[in-house]
């Protein structure tokens, strides 16, 4: 009995239908994206604890000046010019 096999997924079929390896790409290339993005929440969110009796509440050891996410809203990224002279949001 042979294993499920994908229909059109194969080598020949990609090279009859050589349209489809543009499309094969970007899904493989937004599934590599979604998971290295959980990755990241996974690892740098304070809202997750992978160590649960050294730092079981991670979110309460944030500065204000900490800052996890990619984009903040309340500070304006064009007018900073040196590390010191941005505010502790």
């Amino acid at each position: 009995m042979k294993g499920i096999a994908f229909p059109g997924l194969n080598t020949q079929s990609l090279n009859r239908h050589y349209q489809l390896i543009p499309l094969l790409v970007a899904i493989a290339g937004g599934a590599v994206l979604a998971g290295g993005y959980l990755l990241r929440l996974a690892t740098r969110n304070p809202d997750c604890s992978w160590d649960k009796t050294n730092n079981p509440h991670p979110w309460q050891k944030m500065k204000p000046s900490d800052q996890y996410k990619f984009h903040s809203v309340k500070l304006d990224y064009k007018n900073l010019k040196h590390p010191e002279e941005r505010p502790d949001i």
